[in-house]
């Protein structure tokens, strides 16, 4: 078994020429720590924990299908492939984006606004083209129209705003409904042409009539030309004006009005590409500290920057980081210790982070060590020869917060997606599938067997099908509806009350 990059017939700066280094997170780089800096917002976080609604009366909840968006079919279209899931702030709408560069908005039903019972129903609002495929001339590279992340802003008017990116190019979305119609021009006729103005005998004020609803997505906004490397995260941040974009070396901030003009607040590039030993995986800002943003990288750190300590955030506040067990060290250590995902709870006092086996909480007044762990599919230990074969060890899955921050959601494979109560510690597998479409059929807890004995209700380890696997999933921002993509099929489920 080869140990680094260079013996496998490549090299670092290789990679970069192809831009596509997050494609390989868990190369064996050379170990560079940073000295963690003395901590200036210990005492900020606590005032920043919230008064959080529980929606569960302490006890567990009970999912059950709602719907399930999408077509059934054997041979999926690669395009149809949904990349990324979001609610917006009230949970009214709900966005996905997929491969094709397309973006579907769905709203709540009315009845579910009203009906606790059908509160997780949404219908189609409004489908649009986001991003269309390019192609890079200068480096003879394909950028593809794929959608990797959606993020709302907060509803100050009638409209909704959004923006959506793909590997180079953010957009500026506003979504907004139009139901009536202006009649009655003076220099037009009733089919809209144009009359000799010589004909026109008096002045009369045009009207307003109703026409059937009709929902709009115009692009407003152009962010473009300013990451070299592939993007893979944006977060807006909560004074509502910037946002920042992240790619593999550098984080950048924008304001929502400039397009032509960003400022680059992380970067990590070094001066020689050989000395690379980590890329960026994930950036979020803190949902009330508007100075506050995390990032992580490719060798499980997390590290917690303030925009006020300096302008170029190349030195962390706090680091986040777990001591690596020796006794568990393998040529895959790096690898699956590699962050796909990170979130700020609501309250803004915690952190998640998904790496390949596990998700991990940690307390923002305490670096050193999570507080607590909760293992996804452990039994796949084993396996990790053949997913490094099949390119399955570099999927990354994301992980969502409940709206008390009491319960995580992340993905697995054979469609199945977990659950974690930090309260009871107690942990379900569930399975996004057409065979629980009955309406508020609550969903039976699935287990998989990794060795000995399997029992009736079980599945085996080596049965699971790799090729179906939850990579996104959104939670409601106050209810207990959570949507799941399985392929090119959206899945919502809803606790049963």
């Amino acid at each position: 078994m080869v140990e680094n990059g260079e013996q496998q017939g490549f090299t670092m700066a290789h990679m970069f020429d192809n831009c596509a280094i997050g494609e390989f997170p868990g190369m064996a780089f050379t170990m560079l720590r940073q000295a963690n800096l003395t901590s200036k917002l210990g005492g900020m976080f606590n005032a920043a924990v919230n008064k959080t609604k529980s929606f569960t009366n302490g006890g567990d909840i009970q999912w059950c299908f709602s719907q399930v968006k999408g077509t059934v079919e054997e041979d999926v279209t690669e395009a149809d492939i949904i990349s990324c899931v979001e609610f917006n702030h009230d949970g009214e709408l709900l966005a996905t984006g997929d491969k094709g560069g397309r973006v579907v908005i769905f709203q709540r039903d009315e009845l579910g606004k009203a009906n606790q019972t059908h509160r997780g129903e949404y219908n189609v609002y409004s489908t649009f083209q986001s991003h269309e495929p390019e192609f890079d001339y200068l480096k003879s590279l394909e950028i593809e129209e794929k959608i990797n992340k959606i993020r709302w802003l907060r509803r100050a008017n009638p409209a909704n705003f959004l923006l959506s990116t793909n590997d180079k190019t953010i957009k500026l979305w506003k979504i907004s409904e139009r139901d009536k119609r202006p009649e009655g021009f003076n220099t037009k006729d009733e089919t809209g042409m144009l009359r000799d103005p010589t004909s026109v005998k008096a002045l009369r004020v045009p009207i307003l009539k109703p026409m059937e609803l009709m929902v709009e997505a115009s692009p407003r906004r152009v962010f473009a030309n300013a990451h070299t490397y592939h993007i893979n995260s944006i977060s807006v941040n909560s004074d509502q004006e910037t946002y920042m974009s992240a790619d593999d070396l550098r984080i950048n901030l924008w304001h929502l009005e400039i397009t032509d003009q960003s400022f680059n607040i992380v970067d990590i590039k070094p001066a020689n590409m050989e000395e690379l030993n980590e890329v960026i995986t994930a950036a979020e800002f803190h949902p009330s500290m508007c100075n506050v943003f995390v990032y992580s990288s490719s060798k499980g750190s997390i590290r917690l920057c303030d925009m006020r300590s300096r302008a170029l955030c190349d030195q962390h506040t706090k680091l986040f980081e777990e001591p690596e067990d020796p006794t568990n060290r393998s040529f895959f250590s790096e690898i699956i210790s590699s962050i796909s995902d990170v979130k700020f709870s609501h309250s803004g006092r915690y952190l998640i982070s998904r790496d390949y086996l596990s998700v991990k909480v940690w307390d923002l007044n305490m670096d050193s060590k999570p507080i607590e762990t909760y293992p996804v599919h452990e039994f796949l230990r084993s396996k990790l020869c053949s997913l490094y074969e099949n390119d399955c060890i570099f999927d990354k899955f994301e992980c969502a917060w409940s709206g008390d921050d009491r319960h995580i959601m992340t993905g697995s494979y054979n469609n199945f997606f977990r659950m974690f109560d930090r309260e009871s510690k107690r942990d379900v597998t569930l399975e996004a599938s057409r065979e629980n479409m009955k309406p508020r059929t609550v969903l039976k807890p699935r287990k998989v067997c990794s060795g000995g004995k399997r029992k009736k209700d079980e599945i085996s380890v080596d049965s699971l099908d790799f090729s179906k696997k939850i990579l996104h999933a959104g939670w409601h921002p106050s209810e207990n509806v959570i949507a799941v993509a399985a392929t090119n099929n959206l899945y919502i489920f809803q606790s049963k009350d």
